[in-house]
């Protein structure tokens, strides 16, 4: 018999092995204006991505909004939509497969060479209802994603690798 190790939560929730990717780029240009779809965007330090309605002010928490690609399939089941939910309905920046990003919270991260800090959770807004349908909000809470500040800018595009740094 083997005896177990016993790990700290602290070491418990450093351990991040797996590597992401980048699977789809959504920028908001304006309050309420339709989502423009890219394959690569200009990340700006400090700011947010070129061209998205987030960029137009220095600082703050919520530069980048990123959502787990494998919680799409969740929202669309909870809100009655067959397949998956359509990005842009729920107008993340971001979506991000293969790595939990709930555990990038409050550490910082490399999509492709931009290094990001994972500042909070994401969490849904009113207009999930208008999006989604009755239910909307309760569909994507848990399932949001979380915000993040750009700390070293850069290009981003599909298909880069997304993994913790520290």
């Amino acid at each position: 018999m083997t005896a177990s190790r016993q790990y700290s939560l602290s070491q418990l929730l450093s351990t991040i092995p797996q590597v992401g990717r980048l699977e789809w780029i959504g920028l908001r240009p304006a309050h309420r204006s339709p989502m423009t779809l890219l394959e690569e965007v200009l990340a700006q330090t400090d700011r947010g991505l070129d061209g998205d309605r987030s960029a137009l002010r220095v600082g703050g928490k919520r530069q980048v909004t990123l959502i787990q690609a494998e919680h799409l399939p969740v929202i669309a089941a909870l809100c009655g939509i067959e397949h998956r939910c359509d990005p842009s309905l729920l107008r993340r920046n971001l979506i991000v497969s293969g790595i939990n990003l709930l555990a990038l919270k409050d550490k910082y991260f490399l999509i492709g060479a931009v290094t990001l800090e994972g500042t909070g959770l994401c969490h849904p807004c009113s207009r999930m209802e208008e999006a989604l349908g009755p239910g909307g909000y309760n569909a994507v809470r848990g399932h949001g994603g979380i915000t993040a500040r750009i700390i070293e800018g850069g290009a981003l595009r599909i298909g880069d690798e997304v993994r913790l740094i520290r």
